[in-house]
């Protein structure tokens, strides 16, 4: 394994060795996802939204039984269980604490006040200055080339109009795969890279072979955005699913959400009450029909048929535009290391004054 870092501020920030982050993707960043990270030296992230609060108690209890590095939990800020989340990362001593939507501000000072160092997602500039007032330690900055829920603006874009307004450790995401990526980022002003499709291409990811035969056989132009799983912009790879949803008209979209809320609800435990209220969070201030608000409300369905089950015809395949230039599935300790030198070999060839 390399021994030689770069220590930036979000090194410094969760003590880890490398200025990378692997992100806390539904239904991937597992328990082995997650430890194998760690192990590089770079902050492997958990993801809890598909987790029952049990699961997520269990799963941070495995990867603390597989390694001392410090990791961390992605949580849904706008969850109903959000704070019984917040009660487990608190009392199993998770070190970091990441979140797709923007947390309460209370929320922050209930995790900084117990230790935990509080790290949001953000695809804009005013969301990043918020976040920052209210708290925050870092901040995650994704830009329009990153898979899932992304946004318009592109990371080269977005990343100095977020390092330039707050004063707290800025993460770039959307687009980053290899040392060279890492280098530009840190000639931005970030404090590091967060990528999610990279290391769910890896040998220590546990989706299904055939998926990740599908992710590495894409290219650029297959992968895709598309506003039909849940009424919001979601990168994804194109599958048979996303075009049917493209395709299809109300009436059979509202039977498709339901049938695959009904799954959902039998699967996780959850209410239809509960799954109602999470879609209309998603709601507020969109224009969505009631069968994008069951998909809101179940998108973790969708992923789970592709990322566990290996149905690539039947679940979306969310995935950043940097598929396209990904070939391989190295281990985690070896992706790590490989970056690391291609950032420093990056370095040292860059033209000097």
């Amino acid at each position: 394994m390399n021994d030689v870092a770069i220590a930036t501020p979000l090194t410094e920030l969760v003590g880890v060795r490398h200025p990378i982050v692997q992100t806390g993707m539904g239904w991937v960043a597992g328990p082995r996802l997650v430890s194998a990270t760690a192990d590089a030296g770079a902050l492997g992230i958990l993801a809890s939204a598909t987790m029952t609060t049990d699961r997520l108690r269990a799963a941070v209890r495995e990867v603390k039984s597989r390694t001392d590095a410090p990791f961390g939990v992605n949580l849904r800020a706008d969850a109903s269980d959000a704070a019984e989340r917040v009660r487990i990362i608190v009392e199993e001593g998770v070190k970091v604490a990441s979140f797709a939507l923007a947390p309460s501000r209370e929320l922050i000072a209930r995790l900084k006040d117990a230790g935990v160092v509080v790290v949001p997602s953000v695809g804009a500039r005013r969301h990043a200055e918020k976040v920052a007032a209210w708290g925050a330690d870092a901040v995650v900055v994704q830009g329009g080339e990153g898979g899932g829920h992304t946004g318009k603006v592109a990371t080269t874009v977005l990343l100095p109009q977020v390092v330039d307004a707050v004063d707290i450790p800025v993460i770039a995401a959307g687009g980053f795969h290899d040392g060279r990526g890492l280098v530009a980022a840190l000639a931005y002003g970030a404090a590091g890279v967060a990528m999610g499709t990279r290391f769910l291409l890896t040998a220590d990811s546990t989706v299904p072979d055939a998926v990740k035969a599908r992710y590495l056989a894409a290219t650029v132009d297959d992968v895709t955005v598309t506003t039909k799983v849940d009424g919001l912009p979601h990168r994804m790879l194109r599958t048979e699913l996303v075009d049917s949803l493209e395709r299809s008209g109300r009436a059979r979209a509202l039977l498709r959400a339901v049938r695959h809320a009904a799954s959902f609800k039998a699967l996780s435990g959850t209410s239809w009450a509960r799954m109602v209220r999470d879609g209309l969070a998603l709601k507020h201030g969109k224009e969505l029909t009631w069968s994008q608000v069951l998909l809101a409300a179940n998108t973790p369905m969708l992923l789970r048929a592709s990322m566990v089950e290996g149905r690539t015809d039947l679940g979306v395949m969310a995935s950043g535009q940097v598929a396209g230039l990904i070939d391989d599935l190295p281990s985690c300790a070896e992706l790590v290391d490989r970056i690391m030198a291609e950032a420093r070999a990056t370095l040292h060839g860059l033209p000097r004054a």
